[in-house]
């Protein structure tokens, strides 16, 4: 093996355990019935997914009851892709907030009941770009489509460990916040019982003084 070719393979090896996140999955979804898949997503990162209902009989059309409903929504509730009633589709999209972004599937209610296999695919970060239009567009050879992949690479990997320090951070400044509310509920319910021990001693001084007994 050449040396051009022992570097290609490093790259294309290193490339393979550093890239982002990508899923491909297929799962079953009774008629009636949701199923949601997460993903936690950088702010800023792209990301594509592709889904489709398997057709149980090859060469034939999909029955009339093999219908999708579809809705991708962030962690707060924004609606990033919604298609109802389809038997196939696809989003892109560039993530605008971070956190865990939700695939939800419903598979349209039908009697008798159906079980749909569903194959979804869902790429982010390095592995959601489209390396292939990259190379045809910038005319480049395979060597520095190589090299471009590993420096979006290691860029997304820089982000991916700056956004892990920020959720730290976050963690540790709400422990904090926590340990400080803690300290004060402690405090406060110390006070409460100190004042119901000594107006329970002044009420009983007080009666027994009223009954003259001290």
């Amino acid at each position: 093996m050449s040396r051009f070719n022992l570097y290609l393979l490093l790259i294309t090896t290193v490339i393979a355990i550093l890239s982002s996140t990508s899923k491909s999955i297929r799962f079953e979804l009774e008629s009636g019935n949701t199923k949601c898949i997460a993903e936690d997503i950088k702010s800023n990162s792209m990301t594509v997914g592709k889904y489709s209902i398997v057709n149980p009989h090859d060469g034939q059309p999909l029955p009339d009851s093999y219908k999708l409903t579809v809705r991708v929504t962030s962690s707060s509730g924004n609606n990033y892709h919604h298609s109802e009633l389809v038997e196939s589709g696809q989003f892109a999209f560039t993530a605008s907030e971070a956190g865990d972004y939700m695939a939800c599937f419903w598979a349209a209610d039908h009697k008798p009941a159906v079980t749909l296999n569903i194959d979804f695919d869902w790429k982010t970060g390095v592995a959601a770009k489209d390396w292939t239009n990259v190379a045809k567009k910038g005319s480049v050879d395979v060597m520095e489509l190589e090299l471009k992949k590993m420096y979006d690479t290691v860029i997304s990997v820089q982000e991916e460990m700056n956004y892990l320090r920020e959720r730290e951070e976050e963690m540790q400044d709400l422990n904090i916040s926590t340990n400080v509310k803690m300290a004060w509920l402690s405090f406060l319910s110390i006070v409460v019982c100190l004042s119901v021990a000594g107006l329970q001693v002044w009420h009983l001084k007080t009666f027994f003084q009223k009954k003259k007994l001290i």
